[in-house]
């Protein structure tokens, strides 16, 4: 008997509502061209980001799942599969777009497909580059040796180290494949029943090609069809050098190791991708610090480059007795010197973005009065007043000049702005133009909005300003060469996603361009440079000054500043706390930078943090206990609000429990 039902979406949501709107918009669109019965589900894993009052308002057809807690993406699923009837059933990520008619087409080729138990697509990222997770094979031992050590990379389209994703296989045509990806994951109804739902023992990667796997063994086929496609904003190696994706992604290969392989073949594995894990960890670590710390080396090297020559002219010239510098000055005294000005600089927000001159001159200057300052009171190492000076005014020019330099190299602009002016085109009604320029305009975006494109046949306005128009759809690529186009924002209410989808692949590549969308009635501006880059979006949001760089590192500072006092001052203070050790430990494990004192102990952090000591909740007087939704709420306006006398407050009014056990943050 076949099932009321025909499809079942599930959709797990954690904290990207502009995503999940969009992605529930092509959904609807989907659902009415299928024209079938179909239910959708959101599960919700604790989002303070306003996912689930955005869903209860724009989609009352959705049933919404709120979790308390994050359970991970497995048991998540899990929790809609064992509510869904459809006879068919997909998994889907919220920073997904489907076609208008991919539901259509999945179902038509199920029906027609009696022993196909799972089905993926064609899978685009947000600038319509074709994503090779579309299609994967079982990734056993040798594949994973290929994939780990970079032969796939090497040789993507051979035969022999190319499985891992399938890439001798034409993206164009259907093919049976072994794994498909949890991004777009359709099945059979009946075979999730024999085979059994996501293994809730992984929680975040791994459990898509458990269940492929489990499909295949149980007699079912998995297939790949590229007739219809999706865009998928975060490919699998969104987070590539995070060390936290290397460790869960590749602990998750072992766990599906040791439960499908023979005992040596899982062996062989679990050496393999222990050895990936420590190789691929120590690369993400190197290439942080190396991205880090570069901008930083090469000012360092200037500088002392700068305070050579200096030393060097002042030595000859103008030095009273025309004597040589002791070698101590360049070898103790001057990287002293750069050091102070650097770390004045980058306390002064020399460092952030947007680049400014004034906070490089600001830091530069009191890096100078500290060192002048400080060297009155060594006489050792009281050398010249005029090279303080003097190595100032160079620090100054260095960082200046440096900055204009990589920026010219980069954008050839020497402006200081880290990026020129986008030129934008929007692709849609003049009414919903109008509503572009809005929000890039509340969101603060440095863009200049060239003018609109029009659909087709799309009704014009009498007010329109000729100048305004620059053409229709059919003339893009001509429009965009003409006036320099460096970014496309397509309205979803003029466009549907089959169209937008066909357009973002069919445009040249060169000159590079970028694509965002509008969904209909919404405030966010949504897109992506590529899989390897998170999704970003504009719109006018809430800003939380706790995230601002400034604000960060004032935190910081004042949590080392308090956790030294109180280390030196624990034989005074500790008898006063309720948790002696855990004073101590938390002392500690402050001043290394692992914990705050004060921090989000409640609310889910936007962003990974410290483990936090206590809650601004904490220092609240009420006369009845705090409900977790008062205490979240009292935790985002703290970081919405966000100042450093906060945390002296707090840590004066919960002073006796500074013992007390961190929580992440």
């Amino acid at each position: 008997m076949t099932p009321a039902c025909k499809l079942s979406v599930v959709i797990v949501n954690y904290n990207v509502c502009y995503f999940l709107e969009q992605a529930l918009l092509s959904v609807r669109r989907a659902v009415e061209k299928l024209g079938k019965p179909v239910e959708v589900f959101v599960v919700d894993n604790n989002s303070v980001d306003g996912s689930v009052a955005m869903v209860k308002a724009r989609f009352p057809e959705v049933t919404l799942i709120e979790n308390h807690d994050n359970p991970g993406f497995s048991k998540a699923n899990n929790q809609a599969l064992r509510q869904a009837s459809g006879q068919y059933q997909l998994l889907l990520n919220p920073d997904t777009v489907v076609e208008e008619d991919t539901f259509r087409q999945c179902c038509e080729f199920m029906d027609a497909h009696p022993e196909a138990g799972g089905l993926g697509v064609k899978m685009l990222d947000g600038q319509g580059r074709f994503l090779p997770e579309s299609k994967r094979g079982l990734p056993t031992p040798w594949v994973a040796f290929y994939k780990i050590f970079g032969l796939a990379r090497l040789f993507p389209k051979s035969r022999q180290f190319g499985r891992y994703h399938l890439g001798y296989l034409s993206p164009e045509h259907t093919h049976e494949i072994e794994v498909l990806s949890g991004a777009f994951m359709l099945m059979r109804k009946t075979a999730l029943d024999a085979v059994g739902l996501l293994d809730e023992d992984y929680f975040m990667y791994g459990e898509d090609i458990d269940l492929s796997y489990r499909l295949t063994q149980g007699g079912w086929r998995n297939y790949y069809l590229p007739t219809t496609r999706i865009i998928h904003y975060k490919g699998e190696s969104t987070k590539r050098t995070s060390v936290n994706y290397v460790f869960v992604f590749y602990r998750a290969m072992v766990i599906f190791a040791r439960k499908h392989f023979a005992p040596e073949r899982a062996g062989t594995f679990s050496f393999l991708i222990n050895l990936a894990i420590w190789l691929r960890a120590g690369a993400a670590v190197a290439q942080r610090l190396v991205t880090q710390a570069a901008p930083i080396l090469l000012d360092a090297a200037l500088l002392y480059a700068g305070m050579y020559f200096l030393k060097e002219y002042w030595e000859d010239n103008h030095k009273y007795v025309p004597t040589a510098y002791p070698p101590q000055f360049m070898l103790l005294a001057v990287p002293v010197y750069i050091a102070v000005w650097l770390l004045a600089a980058f306390f002064s927000g020399a460092y952030d973005q947007p680049t400014r001159a004034s906070r490089i001159v600001r830091g530069v200057l009191l890096g100078t009065v500290l060192i002048s300052a400080f060297s009155n009171f060594l006489d050792a190492w009281r050398f010249s007043k005029a090279l303080i000076v003097l190595g100032g005014v160079w620090a100054t020019a260095a960082l200046i000049l440096r900055r204009m330099a990589s920026n010219f190299l980069r954008y050839r602009t020497f402006s200081l702005a880290s990026r020129q002016q986008k030129n934008v085109g929007i692709v849609g009604s003049w009414e919903e133009s109008r509503r572009v320029r809005q929000l890039l305009e509340q969101a603060a975006v440095p863009a200049r909005v060239i003018g609109y494109i029009e659909p087709q046949d799309a009704p014009r306005a009498a007010a329109v300003a000729p100048d305004d128009l620059l053409g229709e759809v059919r003339q893009l690529e001509d429009i965009i060469r003409i006036y320099g186009l460096n970014e496309l924002v397509f309205c979803g209410r003029d466009l549907p996603a089959s169209q937008i989808i066909g357009l973002m692949v069919g445009l040249p590549q060169h000159p590079p361009v970028a694509y965002k969308i509008l969904p209909q009635d919404s405030e966010y501006i949504i897109g992506s440079s590529g899989k390897d880059s998170p999704g970003d979006y504009y719109a006018l949001d809430i800003t939380l000054n706790l995230y601002r760089p400034q604000q960060a590192r004032n935190k910081r500072v004042l949590d080392f500043a308090l956790g030294v006092g109180l280390l030196v001052l624990a034989p005074l203070l500790v008898w006063r706390q309720e948790r002696k050790a855990g004073f101590l430990r938390n002392c500690l494990r402050v001043v290394a930078g692992r914990s705050t004192w004060v921090g989000l102990r409640y609310a889910t952090s936007p962003r990974r943090q410290a483990r936090a000591v206590l809650s601004p909740a904490d220092a609240v007087q009420a006369v009845e206990p705090l409900t977790e939704a008062t205490r979240r709420r009292l935790e985002l306006l703290y970081a919405k609000d966000y100042e450093p006398s906060t945390d002296v407050r707090v840590l004066w009014q919960c002073f006796r429990k500074l013992g007390r056990e961190e929580m992440v943050g």
